[in-house]
């Protein structure tokens, strides 16, 4: 059955080698108890170890039923050991965190036998040997003769053909040495029992051969067998007869289930509860960083989500003829250039690219040329019951005439809702007004839900403006300034603001045709001194400031523009007027030229927009759409989406006013979130790496173990799984932690939050962010483990058998 064919083995010893074993050539009865005799350091350990598998021979050959082992790989050796021998240690090599069953089950364990029978076979060895009491104690609990008991058990369990003992009773007293020789004994009768020891008398007693070696040398034997006695068991045994290929599949079952890896290092985490809990919390620190920073990510964009739904809900979805694209505008904000999409970011060379400034902004607008069927279109929104009003803005300019005083007291006439900025001459004489004049969107309650009136009423006609102020009750200078108020006015009382007037100028009085038929826009200091002094009528209208408007607190996005707002019954009845102007039916007679400039219409300044300038096309150039709440606001969008789906040459760009708000702000929660991520990743990195050192810890005290499991037939991988098993329990025990100490953290942050700006749950971690993180745990320490599993996997058994 077993045959040893000069066998050698060196071992290499600082310049010299070591001659252990000088060729040895025996072979074994399939039935028999021999003992090895000789003294220490003369090769019979050794030879045990080549035999057993543990060791590798540097010569010569061992033949297993005739088979040669030379070409053997490391999963033969693995099976052979875990079906063919069972190992009885000097010292016992039990796991001491496992009990009696589980330490004698784990040899089965490797090979695949289902839990029942494995459980089964386990209790009969140990009955077998006198411990059928003992099952559910550890290793510690038992006697030295107890112990060795065990191992015999375990050594025979999985029914081997060969029992390898190793002075098996060097740390027992006699009458516990006589108790073990008599099992060895009757296991001998069906198997073949090896032992080695130094102690001849026991060896006489008990063995049926005794084989004498010496300084690596066989000396003497006193049953020589060469293989003639009997059938080989190769002959007798329908196992053995099966093909070279039949035994690898079955080395391929040979294996440690991953449930069994877990199992082993978590009960060996248990006997040090104390460190497996501080590394699980050292580790978790970063989880917790990482989930904190997702938590209040998580509520920023619920509470921004929110706020879309329930206060920006009302906001408007605005559709103009001409619009920005944000994403252009986002782009050259971000640093980037008209067609900067096309070119190399950082390009090699010493070559310059020009651009141009102009090309980009007119890059970023959108031209959206609708007409009244679109007009139309979109007015049903309101019939559908999806908004609470369609409001439109045109394209027609207002004069707006004010009286101005200057630094030096100075009284002058301007027209003050002019776009520019206010500013000083050189001689301090010249303040440039601007009023800020612009049409209130909305009716009366969607601005009362935006908007505090802290001062007089709100419009009631088109001869009645507001004020707008911000936050602060601050107004621009130039505002002021258009009011009629002195530059060194730093303060200004709502009395003195309401009831201020202005008056706003139609076409029939602002124009005055010439004699080559083009008309020229009144300007000068009397010309508008006079207008603003002239009685009141259709064309000259007075207007009065009657209330000061400012935003509610809490409120997240303004709508109204700062300055003068006015009603939209202004508008109309300026279109009305101004449509039978002289100048607007001057205009309509006249397309190639603008009658107020006497220039050719372009591209960009087209008749269309002379006309509705003039007010003389009242179609509309833009239109605000409010939705009743967030449900009819999708159902806008839908309806607006399936137009441009319809008419794909028609396409109109219209902007939601909420969603690019939200848009915005979840992208900066994004960005800020990456960052704060990034940081807490970084101690993420750093615990992983201490679960790493301390699965390296782990591995120098569990030298041993990995030893007593390479000797049942556990394969390197196992071994490695083992503490990939134990920086997996490790890593989620981590996982879980940081985000329970998350969960529990988020109430008091909460609290605070909530005190300092009042916003409710801004800290909220999700389920699927807290399980995210439970697995980036554990995937870390696994990564962080792997080097250390290695290592143990690396480890040569004979020496880890060595290790105390």
């Amino acid at each position: 059955m077993l045959k040893l064919v000069g066998i050698t083995k060196d071992y290499k010893s600082g310049d010299g080698v070591v001659h252990a074993l000088k060729g040895i050539d025996l072979e074994f009865r399939r039935t028999e108890f021999v003992s090895v005799l000789g003294h220490s350091g003369c090769g019979k350990t050794t030879m045990l170890n080549i035999i057993g598998g543990l060791d590798r021979y540097t010569d010569g050959d061992m033949l297993i039923d005739g088979v040669s082992t030379k070409k053997y790989k490391d999963v033969d050796w693995d099976t052979y050991r875990n079906i063919r021998i069972g190992f009885v240690f000097q010292s016992y090599n039990l796991i001491q965190h496992l009990s009696i069953l589980d330490n004698v089950a784990m040899a089965m364990t490797l090979s695949g036998v289902p839990l029942a029978e494995r459980k089964r076979r386990a209790e009969e060895a140990l009955r077998t040997v006198g411990l059928e009491e003992q099952i559910k104690k550890l290793p510690n609990q038992l006697s030295g003769g107890q112990m060795q008991r065990v191992s015999i058990a375990r050594a025979i369990v999985n029914n081997p053909e060969i029992i390898l003992a190793d002075e098996p009773t060097g740390a027992l007293d006699s009458a516990t040495s006589i108790q073990v020789m008599d099992l060895l004994k009757e296991i001998s009768r069906t198997k073949l029992v090896i032992m080695v020891t130094h102690n001849q008398e026991l060896a006489e007693k008990y063995s049926t051969r005794i084989v004498s070696v010496k300084d690596g040398e066989i000396i003497g034997d006193t049953m020589p067998y060469d293989g003639s006695e009997d059938e080989t068991i190769a002959e007798k045994s329908e196992e053995f007869n099966a093909t070279a290929k039949e035994k690898k599949k079955k080395l391929k079952k040979t294996s440690m289930s991953y449930s069994t890896a877990i199992k082993l290092s978590f009960k060996n985490l248990m006997t040090k509860k104390g460190r497996t809990l501080m590394t699980s919390i050292a580790g978790s620190i970063g989880i917790i960083g990482v989930c904190l920073v997702l938590a209040i990510s998580n509520g920023f964009s619920g509470y921004v989500e929110d706020l879309q739904k329930t206060v920006l809900s009302g906001y408007p979805v605005q559709i103009a003829q001409e619009t920005l694209d944000t994403n252009v505008l986002l782009n050259m904000f971000m640093g980037g250039t008209s067609g900067s999409d096309k070119k190399q970011r950082y390009p090699d060379g010493d070559t310059i690219y020009q651009y141009n400034a102009l090309d980009m902004i007119t890059g970023a607008i959108i031209q959206n040329d609708f007409g009244q069927e679109y007009i139309d279109y979109v007015a049903k929104v309101e019939e559908n019951g999806w908004a609470s009003s369609v409001t439109y803005s045109y394209g027609m300019n207002m004069t707006v005439v004010g009286k101005t005083v200057s630094l030096l007291g100075n009284v002058s006439y301007k027209q003050v809702n002019s776009s520019g900025s206010f500013s000083f001459s050189m001689d301090m004489e010249d303040p440039q007004p601007n009023i800020g004049w612009s049409e209130m969107i909305g009716g009366e309650d969607f601005i009362m839900s935006q908007y505090d009136l802290i001062a007089g009423s709100f419009p009631q006609n088109k001869n009645q403006v507001v004020l707008v102020v911000d936050s602060y009750n601050q107004s621009n200078i130039s505002v002021l300034l258009g009011l009629g108020f002195k530059p060194t006015q730093s303060k200004v009382s709502f009395d003195d603001v309401l009831g201020t007037k202005l008056r706003v100028v139609a076409n029939d009085d602002l124009y005055i045709e010439g004699e080559d038929g083009y008309f020229e826009a009144k300007s000068s200091d009397a010309q508008l001194k006079a207008l603003y002094e002239a009685p009141e009528s259709d064309t000259n209208l007075e207007i009065e400031v009657v209330g000061v408007l400012r935003p509610k607190e809490g409120t997240q996005l303004a709508l109204l523009s700062s300055g003068i707002n006015y009603t939209s019954e202004l508008t109309q009845y300026l279109l009305e007027v101004n449509s039978q102007s002289q100048v607007a039916l001057a205009q309509a007679q006249n397309t190639e030229k603008d009658v107020t400039t006497g220039n050719a219409f372009t591209e960009t300044s087209t008749y269309r927009k002379a006309m509705q300038k003039l007010g003389g096309d009242n179609t509309p150039t833009g239109m605000n759409i409010y939705p009743k709440d967030f449900e009819g606001k999708e159902a806008i969008l839908s309806y607006l989406d399936a137009w441009n789906a319809e008419n794909p040459d028609e396409k109109v760009v219209y902007v939601d006013m909420s969603e690019m708000a939200t848009s915005m702000l979840n992208e900066i929660i994004r960005l800020i979130s990456i960052v704060l991520v990034a940081f807490a990743a970084i101690s993420l990195v750093v615990s992983s790496v201490m679960i790493g050192i301390i699965t390296y810890v782990s591995v120098v005290e569990r030298t041993k173990e990995i030893g007593i499991l390479r000797s049942l037939g556990a394969r390197k991988i196992d071994i490695s799984n083992v503490f990939n098993a134990e920086t997996f329990i490790v890593g989620l025990l981590a996982g879980v932690i940081g985000v329970i100490v998350t969960y529990i953290l988020s109430l008091p942050i909460n609290l605070i939050i909530n005190h300092l700006v009042e916003i409710n749950n801004l800290c909220v971690l999700s389920p699927w962010h807290a399980l995210l993180m439970i697995v980036v745990s554990f995937v870390l320490t696994l990564i962080a483990g792997l080097v250390p599993s290695s290592v143990a996997a690396k480890k040569d058994p004979v020496e880890a058998l060595r290790t105390e």
